[in-house]
């Protein structure tokens, strides 16, 4: 696909039908969950008398309500009860459409963008979506993620497609060595500083530039996670040698 970013091919590569000038039917690799945004997406469908199409490409993971005490996981109690309810109802959701499910007290349970790639679930050239918006994270490792909200959760687990926009391109070229003890984090709150808390807004950015290069794939992580700061609908990094070696060792 000659003359295109890197977006552009994720997005032409998934594309599986164009709607009009704007829209395409997007096919998903990997959908996410998690407690908070498919309660309702389930009773949806539910509702309609519909199962989920593809359980295989669809993963859960209980996170925004695990408790903070230091106890091992397979001792963690959630006391709040709306809490402990959201994790039973994510549960439920998830035996019955056989769906792969990091529970409360698994041992792998962790936060859905930090235990996605560490299981190896993220690969260059996949599209990955979640109802959060830090699933840019995923773009450290060429794959495009975006967050979703709980409507067109129901139509991925439905349908393993998305009615989707397509963003403008922006390249955001970092070059130089940073200086010691500055870090990834330190670098993306300098871009929101420079461009604005909307100075994406609408665009895909694809970072570049020797200072990325010089990235771990963990750093390159904190950077398109917290990209969406700055407004951005999707955050890249285009795959290396870094790439390779973190997929090679969490395949």
């Amino acid at each position: 696909m000659p003359g295109m970013t890197l977006y552009d091919k994720l997005v032409a590569s998934h594309e599986v039908a164009r709607i009009d000038a704007e829209h395409v039917l997007l096919y998903v690799d990997l959908h996410i969950m998690n407690e908070y945004t498919s309660p309702q997406a389930f009773s949806g469908l539910a509702a309609r008398g519909r199962d989920v199409l593809r359980p295989g490409q669809q993963m859960a993971v209980v996170d925004h309500i695990i408790p903070t005490h230091p106890v091992p996981s397979a001792l963690r109690v959630i006391a709040d009860d709306a809490s402990s309810r959201q994790a039973l109802n994510l549960k439920r959701n998830c035996d019955t459409q056989r769906i792969a499910l990091f529970d409360t007290t698994d041992p792998l349970q962790g936060i859905e963008h930090v235990i996605a790639p560490e299981h190896g679930m993220i690969l260059p050239g996949m599209v990955v979506l979640c109802g959060d918006s830090h699933t840019t994270t995923y773009g450290a490792l060429g794959a495009l993620g975006f967050g979703i909200g709980t409507s067109e959760v129901e139509h991925i687990l439905a349908t393993q497609t998305l009615v989707y926009r397509v963003a403008r391109n922006m390249r955001i070229r970092i070059d130089g060595v940073l200086p010691a003890h500055v870090s990834a984090k330190d670098l993306v709150i300098y871009i929101v500083h420079r461009i604005g808390a909307q100075g994406a807004r609408g665009h895909a950015v694809e970072f570049c530039g020797e200072a990325v290069a010089a990235l771990s794939a963990e750093a390159r992580m904190t950077l398109c996670n917290m990209t969406v700061e700055a407004g951005a609908r999707a955050a890249l990094i285009a795959p290396d040698a870094v790439t390779d070696a973190y997929v090679t060792a969490h395949a």
